[in-house]
């Protein structure tokens, strides 16, 4: 399900068009090493450019790696991850929910691992979520690898990429979401936390959590009590027993 281009006016190419792209991936070298001509730079800065123009991660990376993804084709020390699935607009996600639904909207706040986002959007297709929202930047590419740990639930329930986490937020908060942020040491339990107003659940990356400005912005921060000697759960675990308390307090009434 991983689809490359590879090559810098191939590159170019695509990003000129405006074919749907998730990240740039350039060599850690590219552009560094002394005897590249000037056009062989200029190509590069301008796809830099271009991406950015586009709102599109760039990413530094072993050469390796791009060569794996090229083959037998000459990459030229550039690559571009395309997206492989077709994402939702958000507009239309939230104009199309039933009457007497109440949304969930499962937000990934820097989610890197591919297996953890795949196991996410697997439990979000299973409880029913509304959609599942991700930044361009900053998240792992919906690749084989998420498709394959989703189980094919990449297929089942909107995708969702935003630009900015926290100002996407706000815009859903005037819209009457209230935002829940999954936080070692939130103000309250999941049990303590009313789940079954329009909500957007938020997980925060593997390592880092929430970042600050999400804290910022989420209405409260809930914690999963934690009974043995480790004080946390791998992000999608955590984010499976929190889209299941939703779950239990909304089909409970």
């Amino acid at each position: 399900m991983d689809e490359y281009i590879v090559g810098r006016n191939a590159v170019r190419e695509a990003l000129r068009s405006n074919r749907p792209i998730q990240r740039v991936l350039v060599t850690q070298q590219a552009g560094k090493t002394t005897g590249k001509t000037t056009g062989s730079k200029g190509s590069l800065q301008e796809i830099i450019a271009l991406a950015k123009e586009r709102n599109i991660e760039v990413r530094r990376v072993p050469e390796q790696q791009i060569a794996g993804y090229a083959g037998k084709l000459p990459h030229q020390g550039v690559a571009a991850v395309v997206a492989s699935v077709e994402f939702a607009d958000l507009a239309e996600v939230l104009a199309n929910v039933p009457d007497g639904d109440t949304p969930l909207l499962i937000m990934l706040d820097g989610i890197e691992d591919p297996h953890n986002m795949g196991a996410i959007i697997r439990t979000a297709e299973c409880c029913g979520a509304t959609a599942v929202l991700f930044p361009k930047r900053h998240s792992a590419p919906v690749n084989a690898t998420v498709a394959k740990t989703s189980a094919g639930a990449v297929e089942c329930i909107p995708l969702v990429q935003i630009g900015n986490v926290a100002q996407t937020l706000e815009s859903l908060k005037q819209a009457g979401f209230w935002v829940l942020g999954a936080h070692m040491e939130g103000d309250r339990t999941l049990y303590e936390a009313d789940m079954t107003v329009p909500l957007v659940l938020v997980i925060g990356n593997e390592g880092k959590g929430l970042s600050r400005l999400t804290k910022e912005t989420c209405d409260y921060l809930v914690t999963i009590p934690m009974y043995g000697r480790l004080n946390s759960l791998n992000a999608s675990v955590a984010a499976a027993v929190l889209m299941y308390e939703v779950t239990r307090q909304r089909h409970s009434k």
